[in-house]
């Protein structure tokens, strides 16, 4: 997914768009579950970030202070911790450098998707989104089907071409782990590890603006035991 667990980070991403580091990490389990890793990092635009924090507003937008964000973040996070099938949640911010590190375990995929569809209506004050009807993850006969959601390309293609273009200088990385071996990826750009249970894509985000498709990826793992 370009898991951008959209719903912590849309939110900063629409604000202060600019050079951007995501590294998306999902691990699993053999039953299933697994934990959920995502970092933004916006450190090398702290610069800039911090002048227009400075500001009331910016191209007739109302700025949000550190105060907002911080209320913004936490209450998406208290959220979190009370999904069904969602544990273990920690959020890490660093206001100076601007990093924001979220985790989570999750008891299986259709409940971490079920987590982040219902933060997803409530942020959307209860209207219904149809893109939150697509399933972007999927795992089952020992395949994992990874795509970007598309309440997520919705939101990106509402960016300014001047905001698009400053993501050109960021970086994405989709990483999922797995506690067995992986036997072959649909994606071209996919780097297996040496030891065949982790693959990752890296792009940037603004190419991702422009096609969505290109962390898709189907992961195909050694069939277990009893098949």
């Amino acid at each position: 997914m370009k898991l951008l667990l959209f719903s912590f980070f849309t939110f900063i991403l629409i604000a202060f768009s600019s050079c951007i580091e995501i590294i998306d990490d999902l691990s699993f389990n053999e039953d299933g579950s697994g934990t959920f890793n995502y970092t933004v990092n916006l450190s090398s635009s702290k610069v800039k970030i911090n002048s227009i924090l400075a500001l009331d507003s910016l191209d007739g937008k109302k700025v949000p202070s550190i105060d907002d964000i911080t209320k913004k973040l936490s209450n998406l996070v208290e959220d979190l911790k009370q999904k069904e099938g969602i544990n273990s949640v920690d959020f890490q911010s660093d206001y100076t450098n601007f990093i924001f590190k979220l985790s989570c375990n999750f008891s299986n995929l259709e409940r971490l998707q079920t987590a982040i569809k219902e933060l997803a209506i409530k942020e959307n004050k209860g209207r219904e989104v149809p893109e939150l009807h697509h399933q972007w993850l999927r795992y089952e006969n020992d395949t994992l089907v990874r795509s970007i959601p598309q309440i997520t390309i919705a939101k990106t293609k509402k960016l300014s071409k001047k905001d698009s273009d400053l993501l050109k200088e960021g970086h994405y990385t989709s990483i999922t782990r797995f506690a067995k071996e992986i036997v072959a990826c649909s994606n071209d750009s996919a780097r297996l590890s040496k030891n065949k249970k982790a693959v990752m894509i890296r792009s940037n985000p603004y190419l991702l603006t422009q096609n969505p498709q290109l962390l898709d990826n189907s992961i195909f793992l050694t069939k277990s035991m009893e098949e």
